[in-house]
This record gives C-alpha cells, sequence and structure tokens, in this order.
C-alpha cells in the first residue's frame, strides 16, 4: 500500500528544501521506494534533489495538441500513456521523479489533472512512497490527482504573514473536504528569539505545530551555489531539525 505525502506552502518558505530533505530522511532510513511528483508549476524539486529533468507532463500535453504528432495505429492517451512513461527520471536510490510543468493556459488544469490522476492511480502502486510538492493553492490534491493523503505538512516562514497563508491552506483542505489524514505546521527559518511571538496567530490557524525549522547558513550557501539540497552535510541544522520532525510522525 503506497503511502502519500504532501508538502504544502507559498513560495519562499522552503517548501521545497524540505520536500527534499524528507525525500532524503526516506532513502536513509531505508524505507523503501519512493516516487517524488513536483506538482507545483513553478517546478524546482529536481534541482534540489540534483536532478536533470527532459521532460514535464506539461510538454507531453502541449506536443499532443497536434494531432499529427500522435503516431498512426495509437490513440491520443496511449501515446500519452508512453511518452510519460519515459517523463519519469530514475536513480538508483530507489528513488524516482516525475514533473508537473506549467498548466496550459487559462482553465487548461482539467486535462492534465485528469491525465496524471488516471497515471498516478497505476504508477503509485510500483510504490512505497509518493512524496508531492504542492502549490499553496493545492490544486493536484483538490482534484483528487494525488491519492489518499496520509501526511499533509503546510510549511511557513517565521512571519505571521506566511503563518496566515498557512491557516488558509488548513481552511481550504477543510472547505473541499480534501482526503487529508493528518495536518501539521512546520515553521521555517527561525532566528535566537523562536517563535514565542508568533504564537497567536500560529494558534489560530487551528493547525498542528510538529516543529520548526532554524535558518540554515549552510541551506543558503547551497541555495547561492546551485548545490543540491540533498547533498547538505548530516550536521546541517536544517537536516537534523528535519529527521526530528518526521520522527515524530513516525515516518
Amino acid at each position: 500500500m503506497t503511502m502519500s505525502i504532501a508538502v504544502a506552502g507559498k513560495g519562499g518558505t522552503g517548501k521545497t528544501t524540505f520536500s527534499a530533505l524528507l525525500i532524503r530522511y526516506l532513502i536513509e532510513k531505508k524505507k523503501g521506494s519512493i516516487l517524488a511528483l513536483d506538482a507545483d508549476a513553478n517546478a524546482n524539486l529536481n534541482e534540489a534533489l540534483g536532478l536533470e529533468v527532459d521532460t514535464m507532463i506539461s510538454d507531453i500535453l502541449t506536443e499532443t495538441k497536434d494531432p499529427k504528432a500522435v503516431p498512426s495505429g495509437m490513440t491520443k492517451d496511449m501515446f500519452i500513456d508512453f511518452k510519460m512513461s519515459h517523463a519519469i527520471v530514475e536513480t538508483t536510490k530507489n528513488l524516482d521523479l516525475l514533473v508537473m510543468g506549467n498548466p496550459q493556459g487559462p482553465g487548461c488544469y482539467c486535462y492534465p489533472n485528469d491525465l496524471l490522476k488516471k497515471h498516478l492511480e497505476s504508477l503509485s502502486e510500483n510504490y512505497d512512497y509518493l512524496v508531492a510538492d504542492n502549490e499553496a493553492g493545492l490544486e493536484h490534491i483538490s482534484r483528487r490527482t494525488i491519492p489518499k493523503v496520509e501526511h499533509l505538512f503546510v510549511i511557513s516562514d517565521a512571519s505571521a504573514r506566511s503563518v496566515r497563508s498557512a491557516g488558509r491552506v488548513k481552511e481550504l483542505v477543510d472547505s473541499l473536504k480534501a482526503p487529508v489524514n493528518n495536518l501539521y505546521l512546520i515553521i521555517t527559518k527561525t532566528q535566537e528569539q523562536g517563535i514565542e511571538p508568533l504564537m497567536p496567530e500560529i494558534k489560530k490557524t487551528g493547525l498542528e505545530l510538529i516543529g520548526t525549522i532554524p535558518m540554515d547558513p549552510l541551506v543558503s550557501q547551497f541555495d547561492i551555489e546551485g548545490k543540491p539540497l540533498f547533498d547538505l552535510p548530516a550536521d546541517s541544522a536544517a537536516v537534523k531539525a528535519v529527521q526530528d520532525i518526521l520522527s515524530q510522525v513516525k515516518l
């Protein structure tokens, strides 16, 4: 049975950093096979993981808009399934990656999501874990593209504005009656003063605060140098914090 884990939050909160370190944790703990899904239109999970992506699902959908692109003897769905199987980035780390890519213009998310849902239902059965890096709007969860989510980690940086945004993610999950079993809040980029000044805002969200991740100079250094965050040293403050958080939820 595949366990689906999702990460959501606005850009700049450290969402993708957490996703990459979550995947690293599962690999280091030898938890099993992992399918990483970059479901954020601003796709950069591959960079955090140190992987190169040649094809995104959005590229395939753009290609198939031209009827001449589909070989004779194949239906459009067959051709898309074939292309999607080649869009998976395979590694030797018990990890594969699939990237959704950009939406195809206004109102064009429906068909890509229907397609992804169909493909993921069969594809995810081959993995022990599905880890999805989502946009704050939870497009793929709301459309049930991603199978039932066991753990949804909502990422916020240490600012009142970002915490309020995280609260809106919870409101969205509740209003959509999204299939999420466990919903957690993580505060990133914390400073020496901690998060005490933020506690009133955190309580308003109704989210369970599962942990914090301190501001880590190594994360900034790796970002500046273009190094994969997956390769952060074991003594990195961010790596240690993520390990502590995930051990709490018994992953």
